[in-house]
């Protein structure tokens, strides 16, 4: 049995003015909770507005004063001319599977397709700074979850994030964003925001054009998980925040799934705690489909187009060998010398994807998008260095140095 927790039953009214709602939850010193047993305790938007202020004097807090009317026209101006929509806590777009936190965002905005709100979601995180094993089961698990009919939804941090949004975007993401739903974060994956917006969904409770602070992150993980069926976790620290989106998972009543990952590799160490203490283990994803109902169906025409490469063994922590690239030619004339920051990074690129689990030489030449020549010279120089161990078949290791 799977790490699981129930809901807490939650309930406030669904009928209410949303510009009213807008102006409640951007009211000083109200957060989600504040906002719903306001509601509850007032039937209004517009009657817990004018209960506010003597509340806060009650309270000690002297000269309060409710949000502008002026502040949240702006806003839904600024939202109207980037083309987001409001949805509002109770309206019928609202995403049915936040209706039962009692944390749920009053407002959220949204670009794209607000109808993948209202599919069965799961979500998909991770380490930022994955292996290339983990990047590719992420891959593996997005494809054929989205193959079954699910929306994978993720934070649209770099890394596992990133991975699955790319590869359910034929079949339906949703990115949760910790700032403004037009503010993508971080800046690399501004061209990958921009594709969720046309082929997917971006959402956010923070307003228009705010920058993502610390503090966002949290809210929009409690955001991530409560939309989703089950959170799958595909490579963590001990201390991360895909952990904090695991507990907060629990809190919801949704199951936590976590891939297993080799017990030297620091960025699977939050993975093989969650399976310590009682998550599901994660080979497949038909692992994923057993717990939240579904089966895999014919892979769609256009998801086909999008999986060039084969299916992968199950479990992906030791890979069987494959078909090394032929060896770089003979130097011909001397090429113009790298300088030491273009090697550098390539080492770091390098290092990032590689870990304790052997990985064959070729994957790791497609996965950095480097020529083949490039990335044979620079893993000669880490070998001798003793940061990469070549195993017999061309598999390579990552050599952590003591």
């Amino acid at each position: 049995m799977g790490l699981t927790s129930k809901p807490t039953p939650h309930h406030t009214p669904l009928d209410d003015d949303p510009l009213e709602c807008l102006r409640l939850i951007r009211s000083r010193r109200v957060g989600p909770v504040t906002w719903h047993r306001l509601m509850a305790d007032h039937g209004t938007a517009k009657a817990a507005l004018a209960a506010l202020p003597e509340m806060a004097r009650s309270a000690g807090v002297e000269n309060y004063a409710i949000c502008p009317l002026e502040v949240v026209r702006h806003e839904m101006a600024q939202a109207r001319l980037l083309g987001a929509v409001m949805l509002a806590y109770g309206q019928a777009s609202y995403p049915p599977s936040l209706c039962d936190l009692p944390d749920a965002p009053p407002v959220l905005w949204a670009q794209g397709d607000v109808t993948l709100l209202h599919r069965p979601m799961v979500a998909m995180v991770g380490a930022r700074n994955a292996s290339s094993l983990g990047l590719r089961m992420a891959r593996r698990l997005a494809e054929g979850l989205g193959q079954a009919g699910l929306v994978i939804v993720s934070g649209l941090a770099r890394g596992i994030d990133a991975e699955a949004h790319r590869a359910a975007m034929a079949t339906g993401t949703v990115a949760v964003q910790a700032g403004g739903v037009d503010v993508p974060y971080p800046d690399e994956n501004t061209e990958l925001a921009e594709e969720i917006r046309t082929s997917g969904c971006r959402i956010s409770e923070q307003p228009m054009g705010m920058q993502p602070q610390a503090r966002h992150f949290p809210l929009r993980n409690r955001i991530v998980s409560g939309l989703s069926r089950a959170v799958v976790v595909v490579e963590a620290a001990a201390r991360s925040g895909s952990l904090i989106t695991a507990r907060t998972a629990l809190d919801q009543g949704r199951d936590v799934l976590a891939v297993p990952g080799h017990p030297f590799d620091a960025r699977a160490s939050g993975c093989n705690m969650l399976l310590r203490d009682g998550a599901i283990l994660v080979r497949g994803p038909q692992d994923v489909l057993e717990v939240v109902g579904g089966q895999i169906l014919p892979f769609p025409q256009a998801v086909a187009d999008h999986a060039a490469s084969p299916p992968e063994p199950s479990p992906p922590e030791t890979l069987p060998p494959e078909t090394l690239p032929p060896d770089p030619p003979l130097p011909g004339p001397v090429p113009a010398r790298r300088p030491l920051a273009d090697i550098a990074q390539i080492h770091s690129q390098i290092l990032a994807r590689l870990g304790p689990s052997p990985l064959a030489e070729d994957q790791l030449i497609r996965d950095l998008a480097l020529p083949p020549a490039t990335v044979a010279q620079q893993l000669l120089t880490l070998e001798l260095d003793g940061r990469v161990h070549r195993a017999p078949g061309g598999l390579l290791s990552r050599q952590d140095q003591g």
